[in-house]
């Protein structure tokens, strides 16, 4: 689920990073206190802060869930470098799982926004297409830009109900050669629950990527 928050005056972030959000007396709280972090998930040069999480049955979820438009929130940084290297020669893979695409989505639009000339693979894997975010969004940057390839791939489509002509599967070692030139010529972003982050850093790093070409964020979900 998405919120979207008005901008505060004069307060700037980059693409990739996050910010701490405490709820301002909320109506009920739990062990796990008023305050989360969120990775941005709107860009620079939108109107407006937006957050994107899955919804669990947290005291702070419920309450973020049924705030009244105008409610206002405490917000904290930006804090990260989770940002888009600026050597055009080198590719950008991005390789997400679910909820993990938030700070990418900020990176994608910002980086077609101001026309950047990486060449970006995107590879987005989740479980069914219900369970996608920013699906649209993606499709839209892939039609926008000739730099831009967008791989989504479902995991278990033996539970959904919609129709798919896309990718399956886990994303591995031979799903990556078949859309990359070079494996190894790539910086690569990866997100996501914390087995899916270690297992594509095993993969990567035995398929001969370098460690320092391979930057991580674990997502864990509260």
């Amino acid at each position: 689920m998405a919120f979207e928050f008005e901008k505060p005056a004069a307060w700037t972030f980059d693409a990739g990073q996050f910010i701490d959000m405490t709820l301002l007396k909320p109506g009920e709280t739990d062990a796990e206190g008023d305050t989360r972090g969120f990775s941005i998930a709107s860009a620079p040069f939108e109107d407006t802060l937006m957050i994107a999480t899955r919804m669990r049955n947290t005291a702070f979820k419920r309450v973020l869930k049924t705030l009244p438009l105008g409610s206002q929130v405490k917000i904290e940084g930006p804090f990260g470098d989770l940002r888009l290297h600026n050597n055009v020669a080198r590719p950008a893979v991005i390789v997400s799982g679910g909820i993990g695409i938030t700070p990418f989505r900020s990176i994608l639009m910002q980086a077609v926004n101001e026309k950047r000339t990486h060449r970006i693979f995107f590879f987005y894997a989740n479980r069914r297409p219900e369970d996608a975010v920013f699906m649209d969004d993606m499709r839209t940057l892939a039609r926008e830009s000739a730099t831009f390839t967008f791989v989504p791939t479902m995991t278990e489509m033996d539970k959904s109900h919609r129709p798919w002509d896309g990718e399956r599967g886990r994303i591995d070692k031979q799903m990556l050669t078949k859309y990359l030139a070079g494996i190894t010529s790539a910086i690569y972003y990866v997100t996501g629950p914390p087995g899916m982050v270690m297992g594509l850093r095993t993969v990567l790093k035995a398929s001969g990527v370098d460690s320092d070409d391979i930057r991580t964020e674990e997502f864990t979900g509260y």
